[in-house]
């Protein structure tokens, strides 16, 4: 099953990722949580508890515009991890307004 992930840094820029069948759940958390440590994501939360669209928001934040315009298989690992934890046929990750959905 393929999924379409969109991030989004303004309303106009805007990168689709095709997102396959790729990681088990717990690869892709796993993945994550390495991308979140080595970004060096700040929690969004003032007592530090991060969530799992906090953490898909900040990666996404944190690993910069660049790295979508420029495509590539960390792009492509960003695209499936949040389509296996996610589960949905389409997601929209927010950056400015600060919303996954």
């Amino acid at each position: 099953m393929s999924s379409i992930v969109h991030v989004v840094f303004d309303r106009s820029r805007e990168y689709e990722l095709v997102a396959h069948a790729g990681p088990s759940r717990e690869e892709a958390n796993r993945w994550l949580d390495l991308q979140w440590e080595a970004l060096e994501c700040e929690p969004s939360n003032p007592m530090g508890k991060v969530l799992l669209l906090d953490k898909i928001l900040g990666i996404a934040k944190y690993g910069g515009e660049k790295r979508f315009a420029a495509g590539g298989e960390w792009t492509q690992q960003f695209a499936d991890a949040v389509a296996t934890m996610l589960e949905r046929p389409v997601v929209r990750v927010d950056i400015a307004d600060r919303v996954v959905g």
